[in-house]
């Protein structure tokens, strides 16, 4: 083919060469900018504005008729080219027609040959249809034996209870087949019947749980009772083993070098509470949630949280349980106000023990299906609701054995949970808050039981007529004399209100010791003195008093009571000991704390009554000295009546205190009763009865006084060295008026030195008095003394002095 000619520009034709104006110029520009493609619009403008828009038009079909030329020559030019191309397609038409004949012959060919290998692909493809379709059958009909067998083990395991591995089988079957199964009905069977099998283990599971829930409030009842138990039993063991040391403390004080005392501590298998006493079978079941031995079993539990986690529930099935227990324990708080709360305290504390140490092992073995601070705050709330409790049932309470049993039991709940992590302050704040109550109610009933001991004394020496009645009246409190064991039947000094109170105080300190025990407060002896103290100084002291001033009617009364208060003084030093030792401090420390004899009062009381009593008897026996002869001529010499029935009153009175008193009492009984002796002595003397006397009556009374003394000397066998000379003393006013009625220089007693030393318990009055009475029928010293002429008496004359001396610092 020829190829074609190229465009070509033609350009605008010149006007005429000679025609030189505006129209031809005009022409000339528009013809150029219609070739260049410029816009128009200023030229048809231009025509418009001057008026002129033919000349516009006469330029446009100028230039049309100026390319109508140029396109003719393009088409002939073209044209041409056309022709040269049909005529070279017909010289190709021959040999196309050859090519064709070719084909024809080849496609015959070829049909001929592929014909049987098509009939061979055909069965080919329809044998590998078949083979995919059994293929498919088989592999649809393994799938459905698996299902088969899915589903069956699912029922089988259902049937066995075996929930957990029938909800793994489930899991299996929606997991591996729902969305594979062969038939779209076996798929909505299983879509069906799958939520089904899973809404049924739930219910099965709760059922079981809420079963496990009803059953573990009676165990854990039981549980608590078991572990406090436990704790009691631990702390007998400890008591016991305080015992044993006691008593080989004691015996090492009193240095009985022959007894060897051996301290076995035995072990404490308690260590993890509830579990002690298990072999590692039953330990091991216990730690993994079930001890069949103690009926505590977790496992209804964990199952129903291990198959509510498979369901994907575990949140809401911690939060049930969290809800139900809290629940449980809400219920737990309610005290019955028809059973008295001293009969049902063990019940309620020891379910709420129970309850926490269950929580505790669901805490420590459960996989977090209760958190640390869940149970704190379950704590927390107990806490707050057995404090609340107690509060109000010790406000009610008015016997104080009561709010020990419950304090005893609140102290072994404290130490049962103290082992399992859980802070048991308040509680024990609780009980230190009403010690004071406590021991005020102990304080009452104490006063009640020493009154009733007292009111039954009998004022009678004590008979014992066996070994155990002398260890139980004597030993056991540490009154007795002497270590030697006395014969039986045995007579002890005092009566038998001693070991009777002896008892309630023994009483009173174990029970304020066990209050004060195990109530956090580690070193109580303080306390437990303090209130001691007040038992000794106001209970026992005033019904001592009480007793002394309302009932002690005879000296044989008042010599019991005061040999009574003795031996009470020894017991009061063993009651301190008894509370250092149950208090847990060394006994050196108690000894340096000790205090006054607490019963002061009462045996100042008693001594001052027996000493009231024999002063009133003899009182008696002194009336006998207004038939002493006061004018006599020669003195008596074998003293006169009323001495000498009082000296058998006094031998008799010490044979029988001797057995009873000691000799301290003893002594300064004596010395009271001598003392007033001396002051009758002299006062009969000073009385107006005695109008005057002879100096032979005065070495009566001399006589009198040597009597007395001599007494005084015989009970040196009595009282330790330096006692019988102190007897002596009482008898110091009578002697030394005797002294200065018969001395040879009676104005010695002006003088101040030997006055303080001879004479220093007279009362200057009574000298001038008696003295004034005194008459010597040979002197005449009150009066002429003698005949006329006669040489003064140096005697009257010192005697006068005195009188007149006397007067003058009176």
């Amino acid at each position: 083919m020829h190829s074609t000619k190229h465009r070509r520009k033609v350009a605008p034709a010149n006007g005429d060469a000679n025609d030189n104006s505006a129209d031809k110029q005009d022409q000339l520009h528009l013809s150029a900018a219609i070739y260049n493609g410029e816009d128009l619009g200023p030229f048809v403008r231009k025509a418009f504005t001057t008026g002129k828009p033919e000349i516009l038009l006469h330029n446009l079909r100028h230039f049309v008729r100026s390319k109508e030329s140029e396109i003719e020559e393009v088409c002939k030019a073209h044209y041409q080219d056309f022709i040269l191309a049909v005529d070279d397609l017909r010289s190709l038409l021959s040999d196309v027609d050859s090519l064709k004949s070719s084909l024809s012959d080849s496609n015959s060919k070829l049909q001929s040959v592929a014909g049987p290998l098509l009939t061979y692909l055909d069965s080919y493809i329809e044998a590998q249809t078949v083979s995919h379709n059994v293929y498919l059958a088989l592999t649809l009909i393994v799938s459905c034996i698996k299902l088969m067998e899915l589903c069956s083990r699912a029922n089988d395991h259902m049937s066995a209870g075996n929930l957990y591995m029938a909800l793994r089988c489930v899991d299996a079957i929606e997991t591996e087949f729902v969305d594979k199964a062969p038939s779209s009905t076996l798929k909505r069977m299983l879509e069906k019947k799958i939520p089904q099998l899973r809404s049924h283990i739930e219910r099965k599971v709760s059922k079981d749980f809420g079963d496990w829930l009803v059953e573990i409030r009676v165990v854990s009842r039981n549980l608590g009772q078991l572990a406090i138990g436990q704790a009691s039993a631990a702390r007998q063991r400890e008591e016991d083993l305080r015992i044993k040391q006691r008593q080989a403390e004691e015996q090492s004080r009193l240095n009985l070098r022959d007894c060897v005392y051996a301290l076995q501590e035995e072990e404490d298998d308690d260590d993890d509470g509830v579990s002690g006493g298990m072999d590692d079978d039953a330990k091991s079941g216990y730690s993994n949630g079930g001890n069949s031995l103690l009926g505590f079993d977790l496992t209804p539990l964990y199952r129903a949280y291990h198959i509510h986690q498979t369901l994907g529930l575990e949140d809401r099935f911690k939060k049930y349980y969290f809800e139900n227990r809290k629940l449980q324990l809400t219920s737990d708080f309610q005290v019955s106000s028809m059973t008295p709360f001293l009969e049902s305290h063990q019940t309620f504390f020891a379910q709420i023990a129970g309850f926490f140490i269950v929580e505790d092992r669901v805490l420590r073995t459960g996989g977090g299906l209760i958190s640390r601070m869940e149970v704190d705050n379950l704590w927390e709330t107990a806490v707050s609701k057995m404090c609340s409790v107690l509060e109000d049932q010790f406000s009610r309470m008015q016997t104080a054995n009561h709010l020990l049993l419950i304090k005893d039991y609140v102290s072994l709940l404290g130490v049962t949970l103290r082992r399992y992590g859980y802070i048991v302050d308040a509680l024990l704040e609780v009980l230190s808050k009403h010690r004071d109550k406590y021991h005020e109610l102990l304080l009452s009933d104490c006063r009640k039981q020493i009154a009733e001991a007292l009111a039954a004394d009998k004022f009678e020496q004590m008979l014992m007529k066996k070994e155990y009645e002398y260890s139980m009246n004597v030993l056991s409190f540490q009154i007795q004399m002497s270590d030697i064991v006395p014969a039986f039947p045995y007579v002890a000094p005092f009566s038998s209100t001693v070991p009777d109170c002896c008892r309630i105080v023994r009483s009173f300190i174990e029970d304020s010791v066990s209050y004060m025990s195990y109530g956090g407060q580690l070193d109580f002896f303080d306390v437990v003195k303090k209130y001691l103290d007040r038992l000794l100084s106001d209970v026992l002291d005033g019904a001592l008093l009480k007793l002394i001033n309302s009932s002690v009617h005879g000296v044989s009364q008042a010599m019991q009571v005061a040999a009574n208060m003795v031996v009470l003084e020894r017991a009061c030093e063993f009651f301190f000991r008894h509370a250092a030792q149950l208090s847990g401090i060394p006994l050196r420390m108690a000894e340096r704390s000790r205090r006054q004899f607490p019963l002061n009062n009462a045996r100042d009381a008693a001594e001052e009554m027996l000493s009231g009593l024999l002063k009133q008897k003899v009182d008696g026996f002194m009336t006998l000295i207004e038939n002493v002869n006061w004018m006599a001529d020669e003195p008596v010499q074998n003293g006169n009546e009323y001495v000498n029935e009082v000296m058998i009153y006094l031998e008799t009175l010490v044979s029988t205190a001797q057995q009873i008193l000691p000799g301290n009492v003893l002594k300064r009984v004596l010395r009271d009763v001598l003392s007033h002796i001396s002051e009758k002595i002299v006062g009969a003397l000073v009385a107006d009865s005695v109008k005057r006397f002879t100096v032979q009556a005065v070495m009566g009374v001399e006589i009198d006084v040597k009597i007395l003394e001599a007494f005084a000397d015989n009970q040196a066998t009595l009282f330790p060295e330096g006692d019988a000379s102190q007897l002596k003393t009482a008898l110091g006013e009578a002697r030394q008026l005797v002294n200065l009625l018969l001395s040879s220089h009676p104005e010695n007693f002006l003088n101040p030195v030997i006055r303080e030393r001879s004479y220093n318990l007279l009362d200057y009055r009574k000298v001038v008095t008696i003295s004034e009475k005194l008459k010597d029928p040979a002197d005449r010293l009150f009066g002429t003394f003698g005949s006329r002429g006669a040489r003064p008496n140096p005697k009257k004359k010192s005697l006068d002095t005195l009188i007149k001396r006397l007067k003058d610092v009176s």
